[in-house]
């Protein structure tokens, strides 16, 4: 049991890693999911989108490596499933889309904002927190599981891109989105460059240690193989939305020795602790507040979309859109579309409301 609780440690403290490297990443390179499509829907500038693109050709090539190597299982990744939820991924992405527009970020850039000092996030932070845990197990649950969960396709040989039949796959589409990113000249700058590779590699580096580093063939008192310190039994890379109800759930009940740390709730705190430290380095952190109450109204709302969408998605951005897609997961494949859907209804929306606005 020493030999285990070291592991955890090692387990945990690695995702504490990857998370900080993340948070720095963000804050330093403003890598942005929500910016990413802001910036096409409103500028036609596919800088940041081109480094989200990068994160995700090195995410998928990297997911594919390690397994291809026997040094993770594939089948037992979180995203692994004979399910198809078309209609929770479309209707949550959806959800989670629209909702992150109007709470200025998706997870991630929450928690980098908390980190930068806004004090926004931390109630965004909150909110989603709450509205996610109830969808997990909450009044929201039970509505999301009596209805978008009860909808789903049964596919025996998994809910997966793989099922098109094309040999070699993943590499096909890894490499796609690196070449088709790299050909374009601005891309190459150190911010580009450092986002996508730097964020690609950390959710990479997060799959072996939670697949391999994490895996325990036998635990000394069940006998059954398990992956240490995640919230599911199964291995796990990065996502911010169940794991930030868990971290609002870890600290509230402390004293409760139910509650372990998991590797979701150490890269919640990364991220915040990357992001402050990056903020401070380069000056730029200061603090920020509403500035009125149709700010915080929008705030909350957009908060509440992302805690229920973001569970029915069954992850964010960061994890369907990253660690999801990484493992092909048909799953993740629309919440990523339903996600952008969603966002870009959203920016139109807002943009509708200014002009109108001007125009009095």
């Amino acid at each position: 049991m020493t030999e285990l609780a070291t592991l955890t440690k090692e387990v945990l403290g690695a995702f504490f890693l990857g998370g900080l490297l993340l948070g720095a990443i963000s804050q330093r390179t403003h890598f942005c999911t929500m910016g990413a499509v802001s910036d096409v829907v409103h500028l036609g500038d596919w800088t940041r989108a081109r480094q989200w693109m990068a994160a995700m050709g090195v995410a998928i090539l990297g997911f594919a490596a390690l397994s291809d190597l026997g040094w993770i299982d594939a089948s037992k990744a979180l995203y692994a499933s004979t399910r198809w939820m078309w209609l929770s991924t479309l209707i949550g992405g959806a959800m989670f889309g629209y909702g992150m527009v109007i709470a200025s970020g998706c997870g991630n850039k929450t928690l980098v904002r908390m980190g930068g000092g806004n004090l926004k996030s931390l109630v965004v932070f909150v909110v989603m927190g709450v509205s996610a845990f109830a969808t997990l197990k909450g009044i929201t649950a039970v509505l999301r599981v009596s209805t978008v969960d009860a909808v789903f396709v049964d596919m025996s040989a998994g809910a997966n891109l793989n099922v098109l039949g094309v040999p070699g796959l993943a590499y096909l589409l890894g490499l796609a989105l690196l070449v088709g990113v790299l050909r374009h000249k601005d891309f190459w700058c150190v911010d580009s460059l450092v986002a996508g590779f730097g964020v690609g590699g950390t959710v990479m580096a997060m799959w072996w240690v939670s697949g391999h580093l994490g895996f325990v063939p036998e635990h000394p008192e069940t006998l059954d193989a398990v992956y240490v310190a995640t919230s599911s039994g199964r291995m796990e890379a990065l996502s911010f939305v169940a794991p930030v109800a868990a971290t609002l759930d870890w600290l509230m009940f402390y004293s409760d020795a139910s509650k372990v740390l998991t590797t979701g709730v150490a890269a919640v705190a990364g991220v915040v602790v990357g992001s402050a430290a990056s903020a401070l380095q380069s000056k730029t952190f200061r603090w920020e507040g509403f500035a009125n109450p149709r700010d915080l109204g929008q705030h909350l709302l957009g908060s509440v979309l992302m805690g229920v969408g973001g569970v029915t998605a069954l992850g964010c951005t960061i994890g369907q859109g990253l660690s999801g897609l990484s493992t092909l997961s048909l799953n993740s494949a629309v919440a990523l579309a339903a996600i952008v859907l969603g966002a870009v209804v959203s920016l139109r929306q807002q943009a509708a409301r200014l002009e109108r606005t001007a125009c009095v």
